[in-house]
C-alpha cells in the first residue's frame, strides 16, 4: 500500500476537482450563420441592382451644342 501523508482518499479528491473544473465553452454556430447569410443577402441584393439598374449613356456636351 501507497503511504499518503493525507487521510483523504486521493481517489475521492480527484473525482471532487473533476467535479468542481469549469465546463469548456462550447463553440456557437449561429454568429457565423448569421453573418454568412447576411453576407449573402447583401450579395444577392447588389446583384438584382446592379441587374435592374439602367444603362449608363454618356454623351459629350459639346456634341450637341450649336
Amino acid at each position: 500500500m501507497s503511504f499518503t501523508e493525507s487521510a483523504l482518499d486521493p481517489e475521492a479528491m480527484n473525482q471532487a476537482r473533476t467535479l468542481l473544473e469549469k465546463p469548456q465553452p462550447r463553440e456557437r454556430i449561429w454568429p457565423v450563420l448569421g453573418a454568412a447569410g447576411l453576407l449573402a443577402i447583401s450579395a444577392l441584393a447588389f446583384a438584382t441592382a446592379m441587374i435592374m439598374a439602367p444603362p449608363v449613356i454618356s454623351e459629350h456636351v459639346l456634341k450637341s451644342a450649336p
